[in-house]
């Protein structure tokens, strides 16, 4: 895939991801590793911790994995009722980290795919419990620029809150977040 699939017009080259063509594994890959970070810096106390989602951390952390899980049945044929109920509830148990390396693991293994969903639950679990929410610029990029296009289709989703007002030269991040309901600013 060429780099000019994957910059908006209105952001012109310089906003140009600096690879020919993009690893969709490898881009997984580092998605959930830069996500395992804000994970891994999840501290005992801040699991209650309220994020952007209508959920606390621990839930939404619980939502990756829950979700990476039901990934992997569907990915491997399975159907809806074959999984039934086994994936409802806590599937952290006492470890969420070793529970979200699993099954993020396990999702990579099963398919190959950007990952988004991951890498911005990643940047809620960050502001949430009060760690450093930058995220990997060049993520970022190839992130909005899959995303800025179908933006009037993510939005009649219902699945996003409605975007932030930012400034429209604001840093690629502030923009991401802001299409998606988050606001990025202090």
């Amino acid at each position: 895939m060429s780099t000019s699939a994957f910059y908006p017009a209105e952001r012109g080259p310089a906003f140009s991801i600096s690879k020919t063509s993009i690893d969709i594994d490898e881009i997984h890959q580092r998605v959930r590793l830069a996500t395992r970070v804000f994970v891994a810096g999840v501290a005992a106390d801040q699991w209650s911790a309220a994020t952007n989602c209508d959920m606390d951390v621990r839930a939404l952390v619980n939502h990756l994995v829950s979700g990476s899980l039901w990934a992997v049945e569907l990915i491997q044929g399975k159907t809806i009722a074959e999984v039934g109920p086994r994936l409802d509830g806590d599937m952290l148990a006492d470890n969420p980290l070793a529970a979200y390396d699993s099954a993020l693991s396990a999702a990579q293994s099963a398919f190959s795919g950007p990952g988004a969903d991951t890498f911005i639950h990643g940047w809620d679990i960050a502001r949430a419990t009060g760690q450093d929410s930058t995220l990997d610029p060049e993520l970022v990029d190839i992130v909005y620029a899959v995303f800025k296009p179908q933006d009037a289709m993510l939005q009649a989703s219902g699945v996003f809150a409605p975007p932030v007002d930012v400034p429209a030269d604001s840093d690629t991040q502030t923009l991401l977040l802001a299409m998606l309901g988050r606001d990025n600013r202090p």
